[in-house]
């Protein structure tokens, strides 16, 4: 049996930038170890599967090592398979995933709005297990559902990390999201995530659901720019509106192509 897969740069609006995400549409779910074993061999950051179930797409997401709870990238890029390859007409989409629940995505041209949980931000200790992973000491640790968060004071801070991510892998995180003001834009931001498989992600949106509320408390506006200063860079425009945040960007097609075998397995509970 041959699948279909899409790889999809998203937050980007050219091509060899943004984060590169696989996407596969299924007609059922196959076997969590097959889905593992598909993003392992992509080895992108993430790799997107998604099933359509009435009007909702029910989606999960894979890094080369482990599934994650939220992928904001791989999100946007689905999104764009469906609206434009898929045969979706409407200008909405509802994602459904089993650890974050309802997931809307719409678009307006070409630009896609991911609608995704706010993360809620706490203080943390910083400590040497977590300053020791980097060259530069951040001013401020806070730590979020999944990731720990790490305030710096210029963007040239971040541009200048050199992360040491064997220190890093050993935090007990998803991964570390690195922030600081930004000189043309309102933030910008790197994420880390060895102990997920990615040592260092090109774009993730769903670090921007911490990112986007830090940032609109720390400069009184909800309605925020932003970019991911990893070395294909990515362009995020971010709203706070209550307890979700709005992500928007844009994506382009990188390749349609079918996968060689896939073999079935039973349906996700």
């Amino acid at each position: 049996m041959k699948q279909k897969i899409y790889q999809v740069d998203a937050f980007t609006d050219r091509i060899f930038s943004g984060n590169p995400a696989a996407v596969c549409p299924l007609n059922d779910w196959l076997s969590d170890e097959t889905l593992q074993s598909i993003a392992m061999e992509n080895n992108l950051s993430e790799t997107a599967f998604y099933v359509k179930k009435d009007n909702l797409y029910q989606i999960r997401w894979f890094t080369p090592t482990v599934e994650v709870d939220l992928c904001g990238h791989a999100t946007l890029a689905t999104a764009y398979v469906i609206f434009n390859f898929e045969n979706h007409s409407a200008d909405s989409i509802i994602f459904d995933s089993h650890r974050s629940g309802k997931l809307p995505v719409s678009r307006e041209d070409d630009l896609l709005t991911l609608n995704f949980p706010a993360d809620e931000l706490k203080p943390t200790v910083l400590s040497e297990e977590i300053t020791n992973g980097f060259n530069i000491k951040p001013e401020t640790a806070l730590k979020g559902k999944t990731d720990y968060f790490l305030v710096y004071n210029t963007e040239n801070d971040i541009k200048a990390l050199k992360p040491d991510f064997g220190k890093i892998a050993r935090l007990k995180c998803r991964g570390v999201i690195v922030t600081a003001k930004g000189d043309k834009v309102d933030f910008v931001s790197r994420f880390f995530a060895p102990q997920s498989g990615v040592n260092e992600d090109p774009v993730t949106g769903s670090a921007h659901t911490s990112l986007t509320p830090y940032w609109a408390g720390k400069l009184g506006k909800t309605d925020l720019t932003a970019v991911q200063l990893s070395q294909r860079q990515g362009f995020l425009q971010c709203k706070l509106s209550g307890d979700r945040v709005e992500i928007s960007g844009k994506c382009r097609l990188y390749l349609i192509g079918d996968l060689y075998p896939v073999t079935s397995g039973p349906p996700l509970a």
